[in-house]
């Protein structure tokens, strides 16, 4: 069993605190844990604005504060995130992250991250094993 304190984390572990252009995240559960997926707590500033595409990996996202949007590039289609709402990028969706108020967010992404990753250029985190320089969106 794994239990982790997510206030621990962020006193005590800040090798699992990761942050780059306005968003920081927690990482409670990296690849080297074991579960085939990781889980992070994930803070967007409010007024930001981002654009990703995981290209490499699968993510779920849960709002758990704030408000925002995310419109998704291949459709144009916006939808409203607030807390309760979920999105799943399960086409590796190419897509920008608004955040008129601080977003609080769960987050699982699939394959699992190692805990250091940022974005590169086009909005991606390397492949697992990809050896790049990772620099941010």
């Amino acid at each position: 069993m794994i239990v982790r304190d997510f206030n621990d984390i962020v006193k005590n572990q800040r090798d699992r605190v990761v942050s780059d252009a306005k968003w920081s995240s927690v990482r409670m559960l990296l690849a080297d844990d074991g579960m085939g997926f990781s889980f992070h707590i994930t803070f967007l500033e409010e007024g930001s604005e981002h654009t990703f595409e995981y290209k490499n990996h699968f993510e779920s996202v849960y709002c758990m504060q704030g408000k925002g949007s995310i419109t998704d590039l291949a459709t144009g289609e916006t939808h409203e995130i607030k807390p309760g709402v979920m999105y799943a990028l399960d086409k590796h969706d190419r897509h920008i992250l608004r955040a008129e108020e601080e977003l609080v967010m769960a987050c699982c992404f699939n394959p699992p991250v190692t805990g250091t990753e940022v974005h590169r250029e086009d909005g991606s985190y390397a492949a697992p094993g990809e050896v790049t320089e990772e620099v941010s969106a």
